[in-house]
């Protein structure tokens, strides 16, 4: 069977059991604080497991994109070496929210595997949770063996401890019992040495896990206690690569169709070949695993950067160019190319991978350029690292700060230096790296209390849109601490009039008033899993007593007017430079916005000043708000509406329009675009390859901003005595700054010429060596002249000069080449030594170097001291 075949045959079957299809949520999560991305089936449904929401159907069936590289699920180092284990995989999953519970979830799984599939039952182990007897006290889960009992003999069934068959979301949250279905795919020969059932969650590779159903019945609370669910729920997940590997009779999950036709391009492009060698096999096993993860990662909107969830993705690829480095040779980028091949393949089942393939070739092409350039400079640094060790021994501190602060692969460095007879303190490392861990950890650090429940939460929830204020009741609340943040409590409301931050527009801010004149600050306001949390430092002294919620309303509308700035400027700029821009991100705060789209080059002034002067005309215009709610995602996008990247739609949209201008939106805007008064672009400026970024102001700032312009302007006026025509005035004012540099220059050349003439007077031999070392009264460009001149007229020589300039301190050295090479002088090395006097640091070529620091008072000690490195 083909993948693909498999794939829908999957969803086929539950959707004949009357689940409803849905689609694959994005890999990067935006409203639940706890994941980065989405890591199981069962993130886009966590709201409806937490009680927060209602789904449409109670059964639903899919095949979810999931990424696990951070965290308690990170196999990142296991892949390549394996054959099993992956970053970026497929989990096919089929659920039910408080319909069916066990017995179906059973008797369907054997039926999908045995019947439908064709798996032979004889292949098969089962698992079910023993039990166990810590604080939990959890009892054997004998209504889940009593029914695989009816379906498997018992020597196939497998008693599993709290570890293997206990799931939980996290600390805290839905939890329960869960049944394993393993395989076993050895041949007879070896099933009759080792029984399968010996082998089970034992990290073999022909024995492995396919499915996980979940009985989720518990809610874990923060004291770490249980407690019954009010609705029992299924949650299975069933490893798409791994049942490919089985129904393709494969040993590997790198020899079926999921991989092959990647494998066979990374063969052409890299002139490799699959299977000949073990370090080239887990290469190209490396480069088809992570080039997946990268792609799916940027259609769902998160490119690689230095922080958070970019920089995964960004560790993620680095891997991948340097495996391809070290052990396929390849010095040139390389993996960008596999993206069509990749998008040929799984862009049916994700159109994403089709619509963005553009974006992700262009990203991946820069990020491999940029790191290849890393490796380069990281190969240079190792290399003098090696040649200062007196022990043939690199120290961890020093490869960890080749890692963290140039981004070289300590895997590389080690390799490196045990091809060259060095060793690496990896303990040392190890300690340095598990310091930021730390540092990392405890910046991010949150513990979060038991919610206190006092009523419900109304269906519509938010009515901010049409209202600033409204009477509410506090629904419930947690008290939260926060490394980073501190104590706090998180709130929500029965209704409420506050924005939840999404959408790339910020969290309402404003205040809960009590009846009795009680206020309670507002200070951030979020949606995590389908609610919307205000944070505050403090709850009412009465919390079951009714509040009225007031929102700042002046940083509502000034937010509000940067947000419809946004859309207008997304117009501007698909009808200005093309219908190639599409957005990928924004920001929108109170005092000013930012938007990233897609375009291959920086925008000239001619562009901007079209763009500003397009999106000043509409807000001229004085187009009304033409707002949609509650129609239907396909009945928007057919009239017109932009739909986002990486942005998940429900089947319920909001529509905004302004003139020709309609994207679907949840965020605030204002009434008619005149509220905007005037958009102004303050920046442009690249973000990744392929992406560009505006920054701009409306409204007040605006207001602020040509303000101060004119301030500036007055202020250089007077300082050209009041001009009539200023532009002029700087004109003659640079003219003359120009001839007056020619006189100086004219003058500083006759100077060196006179210094020259001195200094060759003063040069002595030492050894056979022309050695100076003085305090001249020239600047860095100055000092290099003159050297390289004496340089040319006077062989052997070794000049050390020192200069004050502008308070700071200058060293420079220069070296024949002919002593570099026979006295094995070299000047970087000389001024990095001598730069201690002066409280600084430098280098250069091993003929030519200078330091800087901020102590010229040791320059003469400095001079002094020169002449023992020819001693």
């Amino acid at each position: 069977m083909k993948s693909k075949d498999i794939r829908n045959q999957f969803l086929e079957f539950f959707k004949a059991k009357s689940h409803t299809i849905v689609p694959s949520a994005p890999m990067v999560i935006k409203d639940d604080p706890t994941l980065m991305f989405t890591n199981a089936g069962m993130n886009q449904f966590k709201e409806y497991f937490l009680g927060n929401s209602v789904p449409k159907s109670n059964r639903a069936t899919d095949t979810q994109k999931c990424l696990r590289v951070s965290g308690k699920h990170n196999d990142l180092e296991e892949v390549g070496h394996d054959t099993y284990h992956h970053t970026m995989f497929e989990m096919l999953g089929n659920w039910s929210f408080g319909d069916y519970f066990k017995k179906e979830a059973i008797q369907w799984s054997w039926e999908l595997l045995t019947e439908v599939f064709k798996i032979d039952p004889k292949n098969l182990y089962v698992s079910v949770f023993e039990g166990s007897d810590d604080a939990d006290n959890f009892g054997l889960d004998t209504e889940a063996l009593e029914l695989w009992k009816e379906i498997v003999p018992e020597d196939r069934i497998i008693y599993g401890n709290k570890k293997d068959n206990f799931w939980e979301m996290g600390d805290q949250g839905p939890c329960g019992p869960c049944s394993e279905i393993h395989i076993d795919i050895r041949s007879d020969e070896e099933k009759a040495k080792i029984p399968g059932r010996d082998l089970v969650n034992q990290d073999h590779p022909l024995v492995v896990e396919i499915w996980n159903l979940v009985f989720m019945q518990y809610n874990r609370k923060a004291n770490g206690s249980l407690e019954e669910l009010p609705a029992k729920h299924i949650d299975t997940g069933m490893g798409f690569e791994r049942l490919c590997m089985v129904l393709q009779n494969k040993k590997s999950n790198y020899d079926t169709d999921v991989f092959t036709p990647l494998i066979a391009e990374i063969e052409r492009v890299s002139n490799s070949e699959y299977g000949q060698n073990e370090e080239v096999n887990v290469a190209i096993r490396v480069i088809a695993d992570h080039v997946r993860a990268v792609a799916f990662s940027i259609a769902d909107g998160q490119l690689p950067s230095n922080t958070g969830a970019g920089y995964v993705i960004r560790r993620i690829l680095r891997r991948a160019i340097r495996y391809g480095f070290t052990f396929l040779n390849t010095k040139e980028p390389f993996i960008f190319k596999l993206t069509e091949v990749l998008s040929k393949q799984m862009g049916e089942a994700f159109p994403e991978l089709r619509s963005q393939k553009d974006l992700i070739q262009n990203v991946i092409r820069e990020e491999e350029a940029s790191f290849l350039r890393t490796l380069d400079q990281g190969l240079v640094l190792l290399e003098n690292l090696m040649k200062d060790s007196k022990d043939k021994k690199i120290s961890g501190e020093k490869a960890f700060e080749l890692y963290d602060t140039y981004g070289f692969p300590i895997d590389l460095t080690g390799l490196i230096l045990r091809e060259n007879g060095y060793e690496l303190d990896e303990a040392g490392f190890e300690k340095e790296l598990n310091k930021q861990k730390n540092r990392s950890r405890e910046a991010t650090q949150v513990s979060a209390g038991d919610w206190e429940e006092l009523s419900e939460v109304e269906e519509e929830a938010f009515v901010g849109y049409d209202q600033l204020e409204a009477d509410v009741n506090i629904a419930k609340y947690r008290k939260v601490d926060s490394k980073k943040k501190g104590e706090m409590y998180q709130i929500v409301l029965n209704t409420t009039p506050f924005y939840p931050e999404g959408g790339g527009q910020v969290g309402d801010k404003g205040i809960l008033m009590s009846a009795d004149g009680e206020v309670i600050d507002i200070i951030d306001t979020k949606k995590e899993n389908n609610l919307i949390v205000h944070f505050s430092k403090k709850i009412p002294s009465n919390p079951k007593a009714e509040l009225k919620a007031i929102v700042n309303n002046t940083d509502r509308a000034r937010t509000a007017a940067n947000h419809t700035a946004t859309h207008l400027l997304h117009q501007a700029l698909r009808s200005i430079l093309g219908k190639h821009v599409e957005q990928k991100g924004s920001m929108v705060q109170s005092n000013y916005l930012r938007f990233d789209f897609s375009h291959f080059s920086k925008l000239t002034s001619e562009e901007l000043e079209k763009v500003e002067n397009f999106v000043n005309a509409r807000i001229k215009d004085h187009l009304d708000l033409d707002e949609k709610r509650g129609i239907s995602y396909d009945e928007a996008i057919s009239e017109g509406a932009i739909a986002l990247f990486g942005e998940k739609y429900g089947d319920s949209v909001r529509a905004i329009r302004f003139g020709e201008s309609m994207e679907l939106c949840g965020g605030t805007h204002v009434r008619n675009t005149s509220d905007i008064w005037y958009f102004k672009i303050t920046g442009e400026a690249a973000v990744a390859s392929g992406i560009r970024r505006i920054e701009a102001i409306t409204g007040e700032a605006a207001m602020n901003y040509f303000e101060e312009q004119t301030s500036i302007l007055n202020d250089i006026k007077s300082g050209l005595k009041n001009s009539n025509d200023p532009v002029k005035a700087i004109q003659n004012l640079q003219e003359e700054n120009s001839a007056l540099k020619k006189q100086v220059e004219s003058l500083l050349k006759d100077k060196a010429k006179n210094l020259k003439t001195e200094i060759k007077a003063e040069i002595r031999q030492i050894d056979g060596i022309n050695f100076l070392a003085k305090n001249v009264d020239l600047d860095a460009g100055g000092i290099k002249d003159l050297a390289f001149q004496l340089g040319d007229e006077i062989g052997d020589l070794f000049l050390v000069f020192g200069t004050e300039h502008n308070g700071k301190a200058i060293l420079s050295c220069y070296i024949s080449k002919n002593l570099v090479q026979e006295k094995e002088l070299n000047a970087g090395k000389i001024v990095k030594e001598l730069g201690k006097h002066i409280q600084g640091g430098g280098g250069g070529q091993p003929f030519f170097a200078t330091a800087g620091g901020k102590k010229p008072e040791g320059i003469n000690q400095a001079l002094q001291e020169a002449e023992s490195f020819i001693k």
